[in-house]
């Protein structure tokens, strides 16, 4: 199994594919980068030694930004719009949508399980 930047991608999937297992790479960057390489995109991933991969990892790791460098960006940047108090932050904070979606329905993904609050007694239930 190949490992580039620390991330394990399948290796009888095409390379193009197994590039997005890596934090950052999508399926155009992946295919932007087999291409500047020189690499068939349709080959399998397996199928790189030892030379391809390291240049790989390099040119992933000095032209764009991912995984742990990408991460880090990505949390520090939440925790600023957390600390300076702005609505985003606040919707980060709550575990709520922060992009304008709903919230009376159709927000469980951020919100998770539900649980269940107790309503008022039904007119039934008070005879």
């Amino acid at each position: 199994m190949p490992r580039v930047i620390g991330v394990d991608i399948p290796p009888r999937k095409r390379l193009d594919i197994s590039l997005t297992y890596i934090f950052g790479v999508g399926r155009t960057t992946a295919t932007k980068v087999c291409t500047s390489l020189g690499l068939d995109p349709g080959m399998a991933a397996g199928d790189l030694n030892e030379e391809q991969i390291q240049t790989l990892a390099a040119h992933l790791q000095s032209e764009y930004v991912v995984e742990g460098s990408l991460r880090r960006e990505v949390a520090s940047a939440i925790g600023r719009l957390r600390d300076i108090g702005c609505y985003r932050g606040l919707r980060h904070r709550r575990g709520l949508p922060v992009r304008g979606q709903r919230t009376r329905t159709n927000a469980r993904t951020r919100k998770g399980p539900k649980r269940t609050v107790a309503g008022k007694k039904s007119v039934k239930g008070m005879k």
